[in-house]
């Protein structure tokens, strides 16, 4: 069998927390920013757990995180 090949661009994007969840950075803070609330973007900062509808996808194409 071959090595599986990691998507690159995913493997930035995502990490594994200790108990294997996938962790991810949130959408909506790169521009238009003055028009949304301190405490919308104080939120935006915070990392998120990735929902269980797409750590399956995400598994497949993250093989070795």
């Amino acid at each position: 069998m071959p090595k599986m090949k990691t998507n690159r661009s995913a493997a930035k994007r995502f990490k594994l927390t200790g108990t294997g969840k996938l962790k991810r950075n949130k959408a909506y803070k790169r521009h238009n920013l003055a028009q949304k609330s301190a405490k919308q973007k104080r939120n935006l900062r915070k990392a998120a757990i990735t929902d269980a509808a797409n750590v399956k996808t995400m598994k497949k194409i993250l093989p070795y995180l």
